[in-house]
């Protein structure tokens, strides 16, 4: 049986994001119920609930790990971690910034596409993650894998990784004009995975700009699909005051785009993630979040847990 826990829900910033005045960061500050905090989007999959794999490693990692006792040390060795590997969907800061909780000398297997794990070696501060303890290894794409832990024992998942419609990280996008679309990519800088344990697959695509004909087959059918819900306007931003970007320009289809794309591909069970501060289905008591769960759609939250 498949295991997983929603370590976090939110996009990038969480919510409420620290900067953000926004109406539902002001509820969700003010303690309001129908306005739940999210932190950034990570998930951790299990075939036995004891060692775990964590599906990015987002910059509030820490307290994700606090706030789980799944992934709580055990009582020996004195030092020990049940997250036996890392495989990673793409290489922007909210992706890969937890990276630097995990330098204690910890063992584990880091995976990632090449792209996500060329970022890692150009930049010398994840030399933290010292390679004695800690394997990088190129996640193979299109190609079903058994992922292993850091002592190369295999965790009884079966992974594929594939290449989903995306673009370069923020901060690689040195001299490209903000107001004009960056090139849409379908090589590997953003993934979606899907993982199983012996049974039903659930597939993990935080990021995605596009529904294509070959992704569309792919999740056909599909036990559980996690899917990118940063938006739920493509300009919602530019609405709210919030930045001038649409949401196609940042890389992520909307939540409009996604339910029409997703309507005749018959997945059991579809849920939002990487959900952006500003998208008011956040909000237990918005119209929009009525008409997500009319569509049969739900929105992740932190802690949430899947079997399959």
């Amino acid at each position: 049986m498949l295991r997983a826990i929603v370590l976090g829900a939110g996009a990038g910033g969480g919510f409420p994001q620290w900067n953000s005045a926004g109406p539902g960061c002001r509820r969700a500050r003010a303690g309001d119920q129908a306005a739940k905090p999210r932190s950034q989007a990570s998930l951790a999959v299990s075939a036995d609930g004891e060692r775990w794999l964590l599906l990015n490693a987002s910059p509030d990692l820490r307290a994700q790990m606090a706030a789980t006792p799944a992934l709580h040390p055990r009582p020996a060795p004195l030092r020990n971690s049940p997250i036996a590997a890392i495989a990673l969907t793409g290489a922007e800061v909210d992706t890969i910034a937890g990276l630097l909780n995990l330098r204690e000398r910890q063992p584990f297997r880091l995976y990632g596409a090449p792209q996500s794990l060329d970022v890692l070696a150009a930049n010398p501060i994840f030399r933290a993650l010292n390679p004695d303890f800690v394997t990088r290894e190129v996640m193979p794409l299109n190609t079903p894998f058994t992922p292993k832990d850091g002592a190369g024992e295999a965790l009884g998942l079966r992974i594929e990784a594939y290449p989903v419609p995306g673009k370069v990280p923020l901060f690689a996008e040195a001299g490209h004009d903000p107001s004009q679309m960056p090139a849409l990519l379908e090589d590997g800088e953003a993934v979606g995975l899907a993982i199983s344990a012996g049974g039903a697959v659930l597939h993990y695509i935080p990021g995605c700009a596009m529904m294509t004909p070959a992704l569309a087959g792919r999740l056909r059918g599909a036990a559980c699909v996690m899917f990118d819900g940063t938006l739920y306007t493509d300009d919602e931003m530019i609405t709210a005051g919030a930045g001038p970007k649409t949401g196609q320009r940042m890389g992520h289809m909307c939540m409009t785009q996604t339910m029409a794309a997703f309507a005749p591909l018959g997945v059991a069970r579809r849920i939002f993630i990487h959900i952006n501060n500003t998208n008011p289905a956040l909000l237990d008591d918005s119209p929009e979040r009525a008409t997500l769960t009319a569509a049969g759609w739900e929105v992740a939250e932190d802690g949430m847990e899947i079997s399959l």
